[in-house]
């Protein structure tokens, strides 16, 4: 009796002291280490991406996608629908899971794509209204713009439905727009584009991108100039 009372204890004992060191290493050690590496080395995307505007604030992160919209008549009405601010460069769509009730920014309070099929009548629909906006909000004076130049990301959400970048085909589709409404020169807004494009990962992986926000940050800052 007294010999498995002994053994009982001896594992009792045992247990708890591997639990005591495996609490330090995996949940004090190991956590401290992997933050002190992130901050050392990957100090921007272990806090965020976030980005800075002109002043030193931080205005958003460079891995979510923001909205640039007209604020709403009435603030508390839901069902009030939103106009997009034409001043700035637009996003993709956000078609997704649900409705965003904390982050204003964006209208998603879930990740996650439609799961609609290519050929669902509720998809087509908002693809077709989606491109019809396009080209009747980006067609100028002395540009118009053709159904057929619409890309693809202009009309459709991400994956995720946060994606924070346009092609360079988007981003060029809106040049002439946000040229006249900031009473820019259409150059200076090319340029803008160009600038703020990025290229293939390792030069090879994926599209060139331009981060939406990013954009609008260099905008308002040339329109500052201005």
């Amino acid at each position: 009796m007294n010999s498995s009372v002994s053994s009982t204890a001896r594992l009792v004992g045992a247990g708890l002291r591997a639990l005591l060191v495996l609490t330090v290493v995996c949940g004090v050690l190991y956590p401290l280490a992997v933050t002190g590496i992130a901050q050392a080395l990957f100090h921007d995307k272990a806090n965020g991406s976030e980005i800075t505007d002109a002043r030193g604030r931080v205005v958003g992160s460079s891995l979510i996608g923001q909205t640039y919209d007209l604020p709403k008549k009435d603030p508390n009405d839901a069902d009030e629908a939103t106009r997009p601010d034409l001043h700035w460069f637009q996003p993709r769509p956000s078609n997704g899971l649900g409705t965003n009730s904390v982050n204003t920014q964006y209208s998603l309070i879930l990740s996650g794509a439609t799961n609609k099929a290519a050929d669902n009548p509720d998809l087509v629909k908002l693809v077709e209204a989606a491109k019809a906006a396009v080209v009747a909000d980006n067609s100028t004076a002395g540009y118009q713009v053709r159904p057929q130049d619409v890309p693809a990301d202009a009309v459709t959400s991400s994956g995720s439905g946060l994606d924070p970048d346009i092609s360079p085909e988007y981003a060029r589709l809106q040049v002439h727009r946000v040229a006249e409404k900031n009473g820019l020169d259409v150059q200076q807004v090319e340029k803008l584009v160009t600038d703020n494009t990025e290229g293939r990962t390792l030069g090879f992986m994926g599209e060139p991108t331009v981060n939406v926000l990013k954009l609008n940050i260099a905008l308002k800052g040339l329109t500052a100039k201005g």
